[in-house]
């Protein structure tokens, strides 16, 4: 799901972005001194996310106390080096301060002292104004996930209600056709039974209705109860539309197969929203 959520403390400032993803994707960028925190950071947003791409951004005011001395062995070797230079090629001038900080060797940072209390509250603070956001976002998307599945439900009621109907159409077919070739002739009838049943076999669609009933059931109750969901609903509608397909594929019957492509379109729909949930 989106969502933003920032927060400062002391002298840190932190905002985390998030954006549909499948999986857990982080990217922090802060500043140098602070990256012994990274793995910290990715562990707290693991513990409070679990898929999701999220944008990290820690940023610092210059009110740190910033430390840093000087490497005086390589003042004096530097300072020694260019006496002796001068001196080896009569140069003019003097070397001073001026000639040897241009070097850059001689400044040592001994890093920025950290508040590492102020700058996980901040990250704490910003999570959590993340998640509200994603929250109410998530509020809306589980009101259409159950809108739709009841659309699916509907769907699946109309082709309930068509079984018996598609069968009656089935057999009057076959009875006219067997009709028109043979006409008064002799048969088989037992020959003729049995192509029947494995053509009533080939069109009945009761048992992919049970599952796509029981598969909507399923969902119904993850939406329920809430927590992780996503992924659990994606593998479900996995088999709500491989259940469609057989439907399909069965389908000798015009509004059974215009049903099922509705019942395809939203099962998209659905999975699409499934993306949008942890």
């Amino acid at each position: 799901m989106t969502g933003f959520g920032s927060a400062e403390s002391g002298a840190f400032r932190v905002e985390i972005r998030s954006v549909n993803h499948r999986f857990m994707d982080i990217s922090i960028k802060m500043p140098q001194n602070l990256l012994q925190h990274e793995m910290k950071m990715r562990g707290m947003l693991k513990e409070r996310f679990f898929r999701g791409r999220f944008d990290v951004l820690v940023s610092a005011s210059g009110e740190e106390n910033i430390r840093v001395r000087v490497n005086r062995n390589a003042a004096r070797a530097i300072h020694t080096a260019l006496t002796a230079l001068k001196e080896e090629l009569s140069l003019p001038g003097e070397i001073g301060i001026e000639t040897i900080s241009r070097f850059s060797e001689l400044i040592i940072s001994e890093g920025v002292e950290c508040d590492a209390e102020s700058l996980y509250t901040a990250f704490d603070e910003a999570m959590s104004r993340l998640l509200r956001m994603r929250l109410k976002e998530g509020e809306a998307i589980a009101l259409d996930i159950a809108s739709r599945l009841e659309a699916l439900k509907g769907l699946k009621d109309q082709l309930e209600m068509l079984c018996s109907d598609v069968a009656n159409a089935a057999r009057q077919r076959f009875t006219e056709r067997l009709n028109a070739i043979l006409g008064e002739g002799r048969y088989d009838r037992d020959r003729v039974l049995e192509e029947a049943a494995i053509m009533a076999e080939r069109i009945d669609i009761t048992e992919e209705i049970t599952r796509i009933s029981s598969h909507i059931t399923q969902m119904k109750k993850i939406l329920s109860n809430g927590d992780t969901m996503g992924r659990k609903m994606e593998f479900i509608l996995q088999e709500l539309n491989r259940e469609v397909n057989t439907i399909a594929s069965k389908a000798d019957d015009f509004r059974v197969s215009s049903i099922a492509i509705e019942m395809k379109a939203e099962i998209e729909k659905l999975r699409e929203q499934a993306q949008n949930i942890q």
